[in-house]
């Protein structure tokens, strides 16, 4: 089994983290642009983990699968179908369980950790 250690996932350059593409659903302008770099992914692709950088913009949440993130810059929102706002910062970690649904508003360009858990075929 191979352990690996995420380190200084805020100093990652953002030209290392893929071209930037338009938010799936955006709600308004601007269109906020994101990327991804997946730095480690299970062998059975069940799990991955990995940096997501987000610009400002309004867009309803596409990821289906159970996510956990630490956020290490920038300034967001995110409003869950049918709950209240949560007001999100640098330090914060926020767990989304599987089919969670709501509108990402980031205000200042969001840099976070996240680790995903694919759910199993059935």
């Amino acid at each position: 089994m191979r352990v690996d250690i995420i380190k200084q996932a805020a100093e990652v350059p953002s030209s290392e983290l893929g071209e930037p593409i338009a938010a799936g659903t955006p709600i308004g302008e601007p269109v906020a642009q994101m990327s991804t770099l997946t730095l480690q992914a299970s062998e059975d692709g069940d799990t991955a983990a990995g940096i997501w950088q987000c610009t400002p913009g309004k867009f309803r949440r596409a990821v289906k699968q159970a996510e956990t993130s630490y956020f290490l810059a920038g300034r967001c929102s995110f409003t869950p179908e049918g709950g209240e706002t949560i007001e999100i910062r640098p330090g914060d970690m926020v767990y989304f369980p599987s089919n969670s649904e709501g509108v990402w508003d980031i205000e200042e360009t969001v840099r976070k950790t996240f680790f995903v858990c694919y759910p199993k075929s059935e």
